[in-house]
């Protein structure tokens, strides 16, 4: 690869979250096209870049080659959720920086063939690691009830029974176009709307397939165990469902809600704080929207970990 083939979001605010130096272990927990990779790199440091996309490891391999020894840039095919046994693996027990950027990457949305889309055809695919389950399974066999929940659940949408009866009647769907066409038709979607009905459906179904929330709080809880002293951790994410389980686990972390909550246990109300303060959102500016429309959605927050020993029972 000559480059990055698409633009990372916020990658000034995300670099400087990091606040990396040369000789910094930093890991990029979603390597994706490398634009966070090669902006590390760049400034010293070595990154250990994860991702479970084949795709993305095999694009990654050519950097390596002109790289001194050891590497600086080390690629683990793996999930997020498997930082810690991918560091252990490679003799590492702590870091000084991870970041994330969570979600579908804009590879995967450019490419048909996986079926992350509906701006064009393509098998109705969604599977990240390119494994198991694909959304044509899910939605094919799952009942009735099944598909409404996880529609109203992950993509917040308030008329899920009304698609999952039109998604049952219309079995089997093979491709994006006609699970897009159900969801239009069960809605009655009119050309040149301002938002495409279909764009919840296809969110909820994509974060169903690839586990991407319990994922999410499994990554938060590895970067926690990994951080040492003085570390940061930036997570950028691109919908509410993320941000507010972002938001969340950096204010318990911090001490800023001693209570336990849906996605955490309580964790002592004296318990110290593992986080310092965590940062405002950040949301990209004008200019950034303007050259990458990805950005319009994105929020990044960030934290440095103190000295507090990592919380127990979190969903690491």
């Amino acid at each position: 690869m000559s480059g990055p083939p698409h633009i990372p979001v916020l990658l000034d605010e995300v670099v400087e979250a990091i606040a990396p130096a040369p000789g910094s272990l930093i890991i990029d927990a979603t390597f994706g096209a490398g634009g966070y990779t090669r902006r590390l790199l760049d400034v010293g440091a070595t990154v250990h870049a994860f991702d479970r996309d084949p795709d993305a490891i095999s694009a990654g391999q050519g950097w390596t080659e002109a790289e001194e020894t050891p590497p600086r840039l080390v690629l683990h095919p793996r999930r997020f959720s498997e930082l810690v046994e991918g560091l252990a693996s490679a003799g590492i027990a702590s870091v000084q920086g991870v970041v994330f950027d969570i979600g579908v990457s804009s590879m995967q949305l450019d490419q048909a063939a996986r079926g992350f889309a509906f701006s064009s055809d393509g098998p109705l695919d969604m599977r990240m690691s390119q494994e198991g389950e694909s959304a044509a399974d899910f939605l094919n066999e799952a009942s009735e009830e099944a598909i409404a929940d996880v529609l109203y659940r992950y993509g917040e949408e308030r008329q899920s029974r009304r698609i999952a009866r039109a998604v049952v009647a219309s079995r089997p769907l093979t491709t994006t176009g006609q699970f897009a066409h159900v969801v239009r038709k069960a809605l009655g979607y009119r050309p040149g709307a301002p938002r495409d009905p279909a764009t919840r459906s296809f969110q909820a179904v994509r974060i169903h397939i690839n586990g991407e929330l319990d994922e999410l709080m499994a990554g938060l809880a590895a970067a926690e165990r990994l951080l040492a002293p003085g570390g940061r951790l930036a997570v950028v994410s691109f919908h509410s469902l993320e941000d507010r389980i972002v938001k969340q686990f950096l204010r318990e972390a911090a001490g800023a809600m001693p209570s336990g909550s849906r996605h955490l246990p309580m964790s002592g109300a004296a318990a110290a704080a593992v986080f310092e303060k965590p940062s405002a959102a950040i949301r990209a500016g004008a200019a950034e929207e303007a050259r990458n429309p990805r950005a319009r959605s994105a929020t990044l927050r960030w934290a440095v970990r103190t000295a507090a020993p990592a919380r127990t029972g979190l969903a690491a």
